[in-house]
């Protein structure tokens, strides 16, 4: 019995693994502070639970359309048109089993084998294999030392074959969000080649100075005229990870082909995670200015303490919540460094080089602030022994 090429191919996802590891340590009892996952601590907002628990008692829960119900996806319009700048109808959206399958399928509906696709580096873990599953391609345009990108780069990597480019601002993992004059560049290089833009997302109001530009608010064109599909999600400013709701927001006829897609894949997404997303994107947002000012707080906490580490070169992020230090000078082999961080003092890291950038690590701060305040006097103590 033989696995197929691809599934040979594939690798798992690293922040996964280490999440299963991570947590089969604390059920040994181990006192293991986790700096490697990508998971608010707070909590779902309650309209979003009780929309869910509503129509869970209601006993009747049916399938929905594969694009989701119209009711969610006008919220999503809804939503685009207070943060983006544009005003979307339903049929300009799908809503998907998270941010995730969300970017998965319009790389389906937009990429043939042995097309290419571009994204920068860091990049999240992700991208790479995403770009393999659809036979493609994987073309990585590297950044400077603090992570910005040159146009210039970008545009110089663009072929024939060329047909999605991939940009994550806020990005996972470096915090970094890039510039309007980047994003309109690059969409104006874009729209003169006839490639699409995905945007990704996910991180959009996890901002702790300047909001995000938005590509949407960039570009002259409309909807259907222009080359943006923007991906978005519950999982990271409503803390509602296991949900399992995403979205994407683009023309017509990219997003109706990526319902057909999804439609013989999964179908619609669950019905209970639509009514809830719902209720989040059009009830109280506190929540999220809450999350993001606790955020910026830990994030300051995480680098006054990195700065005291001899060697260590911190580049304040701008937005998520992950920090993406280069500790090279200290140790270049990265993922020898995130082992012995969690054996000696059980602290897990994620190594750089997963995401396309050995010598570094990335540091998640959404973890409570006493638990961070704990692994930064175990990081400054291990880095003291030498």
């Amino acid at each position: 019995m033989q696995i197929s090429t691809l599934g040979r191919s594939i690798s798992a996802s690293p922040t996964l693994q280490l999440n299963q590891r991570a947590a089969a340590l604390k059920a040994r009892g181990v006192d293991v502070i986790h700096l490697g996952g990508g998971e608010p601590l707070s909590l779902a907002p309650e309209a979003a639970t009780a929309a869910g628990v509503a129509l869970l008692n209601t006993r009747a829960v049916r399938y929905t359309p594969a694009a989701g119900t119209t009711a969610l996806r006008q919220a999503i319009a809804d939503y685009t048109a207070r943060f983006y700048g544009i005003t979307p109808t339903p049929s300009h959206v799908i809503a998907s089993n998270g941010a995730k399958q969300s970017l998965m399928i319009a790389l389906r509906a937009l990429v043939d084998p042995g097309d290419e696709v571009i994204f920068l580096s860091p990049y999240w873990v992700s991208y790479p294999e995403m770009v393999r599953l659809c036979g493609a391609t994987p073309v990585v345009v590297e950044t400077d030392a603090d992570f910005q990108p040159r146009l210039e780069d970008i545009t110089a990597a663009i072929t024939p074959k060329t047909r999605v480019i991939m940009l994550n601002s806020p990005n996972n993992p470096t915090g970094v969000v890039y510039s309007a004059a980047l994003l309109r560049g690059v969409i104006a290089a874009c729209e003169a080649r006839g490639v699409w833009l995905i945007m990704d997302d996910i991180y959009q109001r996890l901002v702790f100075d300047e909001a995000a530009p938005s590509g949407f608010a960039l570009t002259e064109r409309g909807l259907d005229e222009g080359v943006i599909i923007a991906v978005n999600g519950v999982s990271k400013q409503y803390a509602m990870t296991g949900f399992r709701l995403g979205w994407a927001v683009g023309p017509k006829v990219v997003i109706s082909a990526m319902a057909d897609i999804q439609s013989h894949e999964t179908s619609g997404p669950s019905t209970v995670a639509q009514e809830a997303t719902a209720a989040a994107l059009a009830g109280d947002q506190a929540g999220v200015e809450a999350l993001r000012l606790e955020l910026r707080a830990h994030r300051d906490l995480l680098v006054n303490g990195l700065a005291q580490i001899e060697g260590a070169r911190v580049i304040v992020p701008d937005g998520t919540f992950y920090l993406f230090a280069d500790f090279s000078a200290i140790e270049p082999d990265d993922r020898a460094l995130a082992e012995r961080l969690l054996e000696q003092q059980r602290v897990v890291v994620v190594p750089g080089v997963d995401f396309g950038r050995p010598g570094h690590l990335r540091l998640s701060y959404c973890r409570g602030r006493a638990e961070l305040e704990e692994a930064v006097g175990r990081l400054q103590a291990f880095f003291a022994r030498g």
